[in-house]
């Protein structure tokens, strides 16, 4: 078993390498035994399940529910985006759901989300399925007849009824190109915006596990070109683009702009506002410190807080907000919503906010602050040494006189005069996350150089100690 695929809020690996039939059953008898520990006792457990459109998801499917089953019954909800399977475990009579996916990391990898109710597990929660798989096989535990049924919902209309419910539109629809990256959320996000009167034109909305396009990731530049290309191309307003799993958005104004996503939250939040005065959002240690400003300027109270889809929602619960958001396009609508990250909710609560008002999303991305920053930076760097790297690379920060202030709730973001650097390591590869801000180019550059040399110092040293 490799137990580095067990991580901070999901398990995930390369799914022929890492994720075979045996312990991907097991992983299925450890959390149907982790949900009945929550379930209500008078019935057996039932879990919803869900799979993207990876090559890899129907094996992992199956091997799934034969654990699960030992346990528990399962509602199978097919080939749907994360949002979806995460609506199904608020929607249907279930104790718990996992998600089948990859997200967006490359095709030939995949992984599982678990909820247990509602709540995602992170943490040490998941560290304990690994343990509990571990003390199984230890004990050599046979394997029992399954117990549980399996049937089949269609929760998809449900959620599609549920999503344009929440929405309040105005009068304008602008055209819009909508690019899914052959990803699972294509035909929901095209079916949404259609049946709110928006003019669609879909790019790559036909699943497609290969990919064979671009890779789902709308966080890098150039997997966004052929979006910003339709855009021009068809005269739409913005672009809306979705991961592989549709939990993560991205967009493109009418100019050929990528709005990022702190500066998404900007404009959500200040409509928040608008509606609920004094609200309270969640961002992270990735976010502009332009976004905390401009958010804490209009009225509202904005926390920084660590990077992790599952970290997000659990801090948005206990601290009551309305929104929350990642800069790499997770958004959290507990506003009007259920709190999930769903890209193509998201995507709607942005065609909402243009459809009440005459600017574009060009006209509104002007408004925005102008900061000089790089986007968000990977570094390779093995698992069984980013941690350590980070540590030393904090220590080296902290130490610097020109270093007003450090924030290190998840890596370590150093406050300059004029900027921030971050370096952190990545929860789903084996990679640091380093981002820098700047007011111009040139502090930007000394900034970026700054957190490289920690980097390098860092590694070496442990890249010693490791010897």
């Amino acid at each position: 078993m490799n137990t580095r695929v067990f991580r901070e809020y999901d398990i995930r690996g390369v799914a022929d390498r890492d994720l075979d039939d045996a312990l991907v059953t097991d992983l299925g008898r450890a959390f149907a035994a982790r949900v009945a520990e929550a379930a209500d006792r008078s019935h057996r457990p039932r879990i919803a399940v869900g799979r993207d459109c990876r090559l890899t998801s129907p094996r992992l499917r199956d091997a799934l529910v034969r654990g699960l089953t030992e346990d528990a019954d399962v509602v199978d909800v097919g080939e749907v985006p994360t949002p979806i399977l995460y609506f199904a475990a608020h929607h249907l009579a279930v104790d718990g759901a996992v998600m089948i996916t990859g997200s967006h990391n490359p095709p030939e990898d995949n992984g599982f989300k678990l909820l247990v109710g509602t709540a995602s597990l992170h943490g040490d929660a998941i560290a304990a399925l690994r343990r509990a798989i571990a003390a199984r096989r230890a004990a050599g535990e046979a394997p029992r007849a399954p117990r549980g049924a399996v049937e089949h919902a269609d929760v998809v209309p449900a959620y599609l009824d549920h999503a344009a419910s929440r929405l309040r539109l105005g009068d304008r629809r602008p055209r819009v190109v909508v690019d899914a990256g052959n990803g699972a959320g294509g035909p929901a996000a095209v079916a949404l915006y259609t049946r709110l009167g928006f003019d669609v034109v879909p790019l790559y909305c036909e699943p497609d596990g290969r990919f064979p396009h671009h890779h789902p990731d709308p966080t890098v530049p150039a997997n966004v070109a052929d979006l910003i290309a339709k855009v021009a191309e068809t005269g739409a307003e913005l672009g809306i683009a979705l991961d592989g799993d549709a939990d993560r958005v991205g967009a493109v104004d009418g100019r050929g702009r990528i709005l990022w996503g702190d500066q998404l939250m900007i404009l959500f939040g200040k409509a928040i506002l608008a509606e609920l005065p004094g609200a309270s959002f969640v961002g992270e240690v990735k976010c502009s410190q332009a976004m905390y400003d401009e958010l804490a300027k209009a009225g509202g109270q904005a926390e920084m807080w660590k990077v992790g889809h599952s970290l997000i929602k659990a801090r948005m619960k206990e601290t009551g907000a309305a929104l929350a958001g990642e800069m790499s396009g997770h958004m959290f609508f507990a506003h009007r919503y259920l709190g999930f990250d769903d890209a193509v909710y998201a995507g709607a609560r942005l065609l909402e906010l243009l459809s009440r008002g005459e600017r574009t999303l060009a006209a509104l991305a002007d408004e925005l602050p102008v900061m000089v920053n790089t986007p968000e930076l990977r570094v390779d760097c093995p698992d069984d040494l980013k941690f350590a790297v980070v540590a030393g690379a904090t220590a080296r920060l902290r130490a610097r006189p020109d270093v007003l202030g450090v924030v290190d709730i998840d890596g370590v973001r150093a406050r300059f005069a004029d900027g921030w650097g971050l370096v952190r390591a990545s929860n789903t590869q084996p990679a640091l996350v380093v981002r820098c801000e700047a007011r111009d180019a040139a502090r930007l550059a000394a900034i970026h150089g700054v957190v490289e040399d920690a980097i390098a110092a860092a590694r070496a040293a442990a890249e010693e100690e490791a010897r």
